[in-house]
């Protein structure tokens, strides 16, 4: 009897240290796992880059950013128009510095300025406010205008030569006023967004090459993305918030309380494709993101600082480098921080940035762009004018929801 008792008692023991392993175990691979899905890409503001321009040049207000196929940065500012006359006076002749630079810039990984051009010129309507750049897979620039009058899109080559426009400026106008007379309550503007030839201030826009298709983010008065053949500039199709079709009128103040409206608010500021043919639609002033198929079947959204009021945080997108483009960076021009998102969930991970002059720091950043190495590029608009580097130092555990400032360790 007391050898059964003692062989029952092993054997219990037994069990007992097996169950404790195994919990152990678990946990162990809980926990592993927990890390692995709290880890984000974590990045350091290079404070050297760019180089200096040359010619005393200064930007203006950055308002786009896209990096090439030979990981050139490519910025589009407004130069001298949003410029005060205390910042040009080489231009203004009462002065040895400074002078707006022109208003399309192409650098290299080094920060060296290699291209510049822009401006109005022959064949073509330069935007009153020009607004977002993007290189497409044949090496075609491609910018937009959110200024009173502008209601088309232009494309050249890489050295500014002029290639095609899409739509006519002023055509979005109201009636009975002149083009260019842009003032006054949207929904009795000519045109709108269902016009199959002329936008609405255009935002961004990104070309897929697989289809050769243009998204257009349209925009700062029209509520649509609208879809061209990248070649013809023919619509194709278009839609708005949701999948519906766009509708015009005006919509109630943004109320974070209030269901989430049928209809995008304006801007409609970006609309990219990721790598399994998704598109991210930035409803900026909404605080939201969201997600359709190429043909505009509304997939899902997410928001993001719901209760951000004023001009919305939901400004730019840039997807990781990964195969699966894991994350999302989201440009807050608000909030003066870029938010790291799950692609998949839609959930923030957590945020770097903050409000300042200094590197690292934001005022009214704008739009966001990423390099072959996951290197991001942000410019700012407003009074910020500026372009920044922050280099990425690959995964790490997500120790903060906020992280301020990112200077760099060694420095």
């Amino acid at each position: 009897m007391r050898s059964r008792n003692l062989y029952i008692g092993a054997g219990v023991a037994a069990v007992l240290v097996a169950l404790t392993v195994g919990q152990f175990a678990l946990d162990k691979t809980a926990t592993a796992q927990a890390q692995a899905g709290n880890r984000a890409p974590r990045f350091e503001v290079d404070p050297l880059w760019p180089k200096p321009l040359p010619n005393h040049w200064v930007l203006g207000s950055a308002i786009g950013v896209w990096v090439d196929s030979d990981d050139h940065i490519w910025i589009v500012h407004r130069s001298s128009s949003t410029l005060s006359v205390n910042e040009r006076p080489l231009e203004m002749q009462t002065g040895e510095c400074c002078a707006g630079a022109p208003p399309v810039l192409e650098f290299d990984q080094a920060g060296n300025l290699l291209r510049h051009w822009g401006g109005p010129g022959e064949g073509y309507e330069w935007p009153d406010s020009n607004h977002g750049i993007f290189i497409d897979h044949k090496g075609n620039v491609w910018i937009g205008g959110n200024g009173g009058p502008d209601s088309h899109i232009l494309k050249f080559t890489k050295d500014g030569k002029f290639l095609m426009q899409v739509g006519k400026k002023g055509a979005r106008r109201k009636e009975g006023a002149a083009a260019g007379n842009n003032e006054g309550d949207v929904a009795n503007f000519v045109g709108g967004s269902n016009d199959q030839v002329s936008f609405g201030r255009v935002a961004k826009i990104f070309v897929d090459a697989k289809a050769n298709e243009a998204y257009i983010a349209d925009g700062y008065l029209n509520k649509r993305v609208a879809v061209l053949d990248a070649d013809t500039g023919k619509m194709k199709r278009w839609w708005g918030a949701y999948g519906n079709v766009p509708d015009d009128a005006p919509l109630p103040a943004y109320d974070p309380a209030a269901p989430a409206a049928q209809q995008f608010r304006n801007p409609v500021h970006c609309a990219d494709m990721s790598a399994d043919r998704l598109i991210y639609v930035c409803d900026r002033v909404g605080n939201r993101l969201q997600v359709f198929t190429p043909e505009g079947k509304f997939v899902k959204e997410g928001f993001f600082a719901k209760n951000t009021k004023n001009a919305g945080s939901a400004w730019d997108i840039a997807f990781s480098k990964d195969r699966e483009q894991r994350f999302i960076f989201m440009a807050d021009g608000v909030n003066e921080k870029v938010r790291v998102i799950d692609r998949q969930t839609l959930q923030e991970l957590t945020t770097f940035g903050d409000g300042g002059r200094q590197p690292g720091q934001f005022y009214g950043v704008h739009s966001i762009a990423i390099d072959s190495k996951g290197n991001l590029y942000t410019t700012e608009t407003y009074e910020g004018k500026r372009l920044q580097r922050f280099v990425n130092k690959g995964l790490a555990p997500v120790r903060a929801k906020d992280q301020g400032t990112v200077w760099p360790a060694s420095r």
